[in-house]
């Protein structure tokens, strides 16, 4: 049996959005379960984000310090973003969050990996690039605002990372996974294997 995810879509007898939210929203549906019986499944319907793994010529990854209200909690992420617009190409997506964020640019860029965040109670997709061959942005920087008013940039080797997250020090999702996916390419088929930046993404479809 071949081990890949795959879509399918059971059927839905209601749905129902009971709250709207500014970038999100909840929905209720009720799924036709495999015997036949209906059950009430709540869920956050996402607009979808991208993440970037941006890593420079001495092995080290950009990193920043953010605060996250939910969990109480200032975390360690890699640059990531919302993607706003419907259809709106992912890769023009991160090379936007990553002038935003950190105002850095990259010439080489790849698909590193794909993840649902949370499949059992939010519908988000994120595509997470690796970014290399990195500079300092051209043009204005960007004006920040809110949380991101109180950021902290550092440039973290990537066994550090590692160490890190294994230890249970650093939480971000899109960190974890993006730096253990690293690691991962890095000594399998090389991190040149990776898929290109423009690769098809189901979950998200866009235009190239």
């Amino acid at each position: 049996m071949a081990i890949k995810d795959t879509p399918e879509e059971w059927e839905v007898r209601a749905s129902d959005t009971p709250f709207v939210g500014n970038k999100t929203s909840v929905r209720t549906d009720d799924v036709v379960m495999p015997g036949g019986a209906v059950a009430r499944r709540d869920y956050q319907v996402h607009p979808g984000s991208v993440a970037v793994l941006a890593l420079d010529d001495q092995g080290r990854v950009l990193v920043i310090r953010q605060y996250r209200h939910p969990v109480r909690h200032k975390l360690w992420e890699i640059p990531a973003g919302l993607l706003d617009v419907p259809g709106e190409n992912p890769l023009h997506a991160a090379q936007r969050e990553l002038y935003e964020e950190a105002y850095v640019k990259a010439e080489d860029w790849r698909v590193l990996t794909d993840v649902y965040t949370t499949p059992g109670g939010c519908d988000e997709a994120v595509r997470i690039f690796l970014a290399r061959d990195l500079s300092e942005a051209d043009g204005q920087r960007f004006e920040v605002e809110d949380e991101e008013a109180d950021m902290e940039l550092a440039r973290v080797p990537v066994e550090d990372l590692v160490r890190g997250v294994l230890a249970g020090e650093l939480h971000n999702n899109c960190l974890v996974v993006g730096v253990l996916s690293l690691i991962a390419a890095r000594d399998g088929d090389g991190l040149d294997a990776l898929r290109p930046a423009e690769a098809p993404w189901p979950a998200r479809p866009f235009e190239a």
